[in-house]
């Protein structure tokens, strides 16, 4: 396997070992040694957020998706601190957060695996705007398959495809044209009968990535801005749909 500190050469930069953690109400905040902060918000029992700031400070919290009067509150809450991880418990799903490395994977309440971090968070310096693309890596599960990201024109499925979201005027475009009118950053996982969602608030372009350059890894990274996600536990797809249309 390899490890976060051997890939720092090739221009990325990890999150390093856990110092500390806090819990404060529905906010979960973790500081790393180099200065990287992990906020986990529980927004539902079935919706987390996760927010990363590579200098130790978050950019101010707005949105032009998501609906300042989305219902939220959860029923259950419950925080367990390990020798290797950081694990959240609500009543429909759980997450452990890895102490060396900030990885996060998503679970049923049964241990069944529903989205784990492959690289998971990292980032590197952009030399031509300023700020930093900000990137996620998932494991994409055998047979998983996705769908969404709004109007694009091609296939239903878009295992295999690289996207990018930049809202452009395209004049009669035809198969496969990557970027058009608007810009929907969210996308469902399927496999083994679970169905999951992110939904990725930033701004900036922003790109997917469905197993195309790696088989079994699912990406999605932004130009610029923060790395601001909602993950959204079915396991049904209108559970997701529904979850996801009342938050924006």
């Amino acid at each position: 396997m390899i490890t976060n500190t051997e890939l720092e050469h090739k221009g990325n930069l990890y999150p390093a070992g856990l110092i500390s953690f806090e819990h404060d109400q529905d906010n979960i905040n973790f500081i790393t040694k180099n200065g990287v902060r992990l906020q986990i918000t529980v927004l539902r029992d079935n919706m987390l957020r996760f927010r990363y700031a590579t200098n130790g400070i978050f950019e101010d919290d707005f949105s032009y998706a998501v609906d300042d009067n989305h219902p939220h509150g959860f029923n259950q809450l419950n925080i367990e601190d390990t020798e290797s991880h950081v694990i959240i418990t609500t009543e429909k799903m759980q997450c452990k957060v890895a102490k060396d490395d900030l990885r996060v994977g998503m679970y049923e309440l049964d241990g069944r695996p529903i989205l784990e971090d492959e690289l998971g968070f990292h980032w590197e310096e952009s030399f031509e705007f300023g700020g930093n693309f900000v990137k996620m890596s998932k494991t994409s599960r055998d047979q998983e398959n996705f769908f969404g990201l709004g109007d694009k024109p091609t296939n239903f499925n878009l295992k295999g495809k690289r996207m990018s979201l930049w809202n452009t005027d395209q004049y009669a475009y035809g198969k496969d044209t990557v970027e058009l009118y608007k810009a929907v950053p969210f996308y469902m996982g399927l496999h083994s009968n679970l169905c999951y969602g992110i939904f990725f608030d930033n701004t900036f372009k922003t790109h997917f990535d469905f197993c195309h350059e790696r088989r079994n890894v699912t990406s999605f990274w932004a130009d610029g801005g923060e790395m601001n996600y909602y993950f959204i536990h079915g396991p049904q797809m209108n559970d997701v749909l529904t979850t996801y249309t009342d938050l924006t």
